[in-house]
């Protein structure tokens, strides 16, 4: 094929978020008072090596013509994450269909500006769908690191397989990220998938491994401002284990809570204090303002990471956000479970859903999911488990019947879906899913209670935390203990429920074909060692048109 040379000004972040004064002259004062702080989430660096590329390069939401590259440039020393100083910088990028660069597809340039952190994004279109490309930044005569991007299949292709990587809540203080550098070195993924808690908010030593910080974050404090968000962006992206997978391979994500605070809902938070901690308006304004520029990903609808994605005829992928729009958690104060007039969704969002399902012509539809869609009842544990499961879920810890913060909390949101689904006869609908901290296998029952008798609507693949503390971390106890005895007695009163693994920490790899859709469950020797090793440990796949969930023994 001939290179095409493209130029173009690509854009600036996302413009549409404006903070609020409050949020402006705060992120001015932390140039001044929090300097220490803010460049703790730079690497050292002489101080006269300018311009530099210190927080890698990205690229994500593949098309079959495009792809969204991303990178932050540091043009002079003092252009610190979140500082909101430094030049107007040039930024050139260039694609090409070789490592070398010997076949240029496309190139073209933009100016990273402090209004944007410096962040810069290029949204590449012209390109041959399910191609692999080679792309990098320049800026005042240094080059970005070489990453690998690949282009989305066409939408009319017959597509063999897909493989992609699944990871979900990645404390940075629990532990060091091996998952994401041995997704890395597969070198097999058309991209991966990140199902929320990108990053948390907390400050430093309130949630770390076992109460104890494996490695401290910046800023120290809890993030508020868009400084603190823009710094806590920063301080992930020096994490050479994300940034070898950003190398190589396309990110798909979308957010959960802790991209803005623990148990977020459209207006507040568990762990927000509405004016002693600012307005939550303005401080979820300044979170999606620090995530869009930070994050290759594109909003689909302004402040939101609801879209959906095409592989070919073999898959789409619907993308939720489900922290945008949600009634607040059900409480006395708050109202039941089951209340028609409560959302998890909003009502645009599950009208876009049900649609783009009954529409979709793919083989497979995949649902990326911040928080559990199968039913989930506690049964018969033991006081000592209880308790610690409660403060895992975010619950009142003298009793639980449901986890109000997943689809649980949202009955009404569930069952219209689901019946849409069966009424429907929409068929291999599969859920991907994070936040809760452990590794499961479920059919998604139109009516649990009743399960294996009523039909199964869909099916769901959850993965564990890549660091995030888990039940055994909980509990403090050998990894293994607590899912040995929780395990059993969750699956006894839960009979979709294939496998529930309640301790380790990993990630997924998800392989679909025609025939079925399966996900490898891999897991880390140890998330507090920089080397962690990785193993697989089990495997589930569903059948197409079964809407079940089978072990199978053996990876892909």
């Amino acid at each position: 094929m001939t290179s095409r040379y493209r130029s173009s000004e690509a854009h600036q972040g996302l413009a549409s978020f404006s903070p609020r004064r409050r949020t402006v002259v705060k992120a001015a004062a932390a140039t001044a008072v929090l300097a220490g702080p803010l460049a703790a989430a730079l690497p050292a660096r002489a101080a006269d090596q300018a311009p530099a590329f210190l927080h890698g390069v990205a690229s994500g939401d593949p098309l079959p013509d495009g792809v969204l590259l991303w990178t932050r440039v540091t043009p002079v020393p003092e252009a610190i994450p979140g500082s909101g100083v430094g030049p107007d910088t040039e930024v050139g990028w260039v694609v090409a269909r070789d490592k070398a660069f010997n076949d240029v597809v496309a190139k073209g340039s933009t100016t990273a500006r402090a209004g944007s952190d410096h962040t810069v994004k290029a949204d590449i279109r012209g390109l041959a769908p399910a191609t692999d490309y080679w792309f990098r930044f320049t800026a005042g005569g240094t080059d970005s690191p070489v990453a690998r991007t690949r282009t989305a299949p066409a939408a009319d292709a017959a597509v063999s397989s897909l493989r992609f990587g699944v990871v979900s809540c990645a404390n940075w203080e629990a532990g060091y990220f091996a998952a994401y550098r041995h997704l890395a070195a597969r070198n097999d993924l058309d991209a991966w998938l990140h199902l929320g808690d990108y990053i948390y908010e907390y400050k430093s030593g309130e949630y770390a491994a076992r109460g104890t910080v494996v490695r401290p974050h910046a800023p120290a404090n809890e993030i508020l401002t868009l400084a603190d968000y823009r710094t806590r962006h920063a301080k992930y992206k020096t994490d050479p284990d994300l940034q070898a997978l950003h190398l190589k391979a396309p990110i798909i994500a979308i957010w959960d809570d802790h991209e803005f605070a623990d148990n977020a809902w459209s207006g507040g938070a568990v762990n927000h204090t509405e004016g002693a901690e600012g307005t939550w308006s303005a401080r979820q304004a300044a979170a999606k303002q620090a995530y869009f520029e930070w994050m290759p990903v594109r909003p689909a609808i302004a402040g939101t990471t609801y879209r959906r994605l095409r592989f070919g005829k073999l898959a789409d992928l619907s993308l939720l956000d489900l922290r945008s729009f949600r009634s607040q958690q059900a409480s006395t104060a708050s109202g039941s479970v089951d209340d028609p007039d409560r959302t998890l969704t909003g009502r645009a969002q599950l009208d876009w859903l049900k649609a783009g399902l009954k529409a979709s012509d793919t083989r497979w539809r995949l649902v990326g999911n911040s928080v559990m869609i199968s039913p989930f009842a506690v049964g018969s544990l033991s006081a000592d488990l209880l308790k610690p499961l409660a403060k895992l879920l975010g619950l009142p810890q003298e009793g639980i019947a449901v986890n109000t913060d997943q689809w649980d909390g949202y009955t009404d949101d569930r069952r219209e879906l689901l019946a849409h689904l069966r009424s429907n006869a929409i068929g291999n609908t599969v859920f991907l899913t994070g936040d809760i901290h452990m590794a499961w296998a479920n059919d998604v029952p139109v009516d649990a209670g009743t399960y294996p008798l009523s039909a199964s609507a869909a099916t769901e693949f959850v993965v564990t935390s890549v660091t995030s503390d888990n039940l055994d971390d909980i509990v403090k106890v050998p990894e293994g203990t607590v899912s040995a005895v929780a395990s059993p007695v969750i699956k006894a009163a839960n009979r979709h429920v294939h496998w529930v693994d309640t301790d380790r920490h990993g990630y997924g790899v998800l392989d679909i074909t025609a025939d079925r859709a399966q996900m490898d469950y891999y897991v880390l020797s140890d998330r507090t060692d920089a080397n962690a090793t990785s193993a697989w440990v089990r495997s589930y796949r569903t059948r197409s048109g079964t809407q079940r969930v089978e072990r199978t023994y053996d990876p892909v």
